[in-house]
């Protein structure tokens, strides 16, 4: 298993489509223990772009607080299991709440494009929002 989160700043972004980098985590599953954690700056933003490539790089999961519907159906079609409406500050934290079964996950995805009322703070990049990659 291998999670991907997205991270802008250093810190959990929970802003799919807003993430400078992601940070991936190759779980031991036989220990339920996380590996070292890389960090990968994706290509250039686009439509469609951040799912084929976390694809590439090997995830097969993908934490996230806000994504859009198209976002999360590709990377859903290609086998990655998509969990969304999380929220944190520490990519570390995030991964381990997955593993160990303590992550807080409202499941939402966002159905629109740019400011809306999703719940997240657009305001501030990389800290909230909704993007229809």
């Amino acid at each position: 298993m291998k999670i991907a989160i997205p991270v802008h700043q250093g810190r959990f972004s929970e802003h799919f489509g807003g993430a400078e980098e992601f940070a991936f985590y190759t779980v031991d599953e036989a220990n339920r223990t996380l590996g070292e954690r890389l960090l990968g700056a994706p290509p250039e933003h686009g439509r469609g772009i951040f799912p084929m490539w976390l694809r590439q790089q090997g995830a097969t999961v993908v934490l996230a607080g806000g994504m859009g519907p198209r976002a999360a159906g590709i990377l859903t079609q290609h086998g990655i299991e998509v969990v969304t409406g999380i929220r944190g500050e520490d990519p570390d934290a995030v991964a381990r709440g997955y593993l160990d079964g303590t992550l807080d996950a409202t499941g939402e995805v966002c159905h629109e494009h740019g400011y809306h009322d999703c719940g997240h703070d657009h305001a501030q990049p990389g800290r909230g929002g909704c993007h229809d990659d």
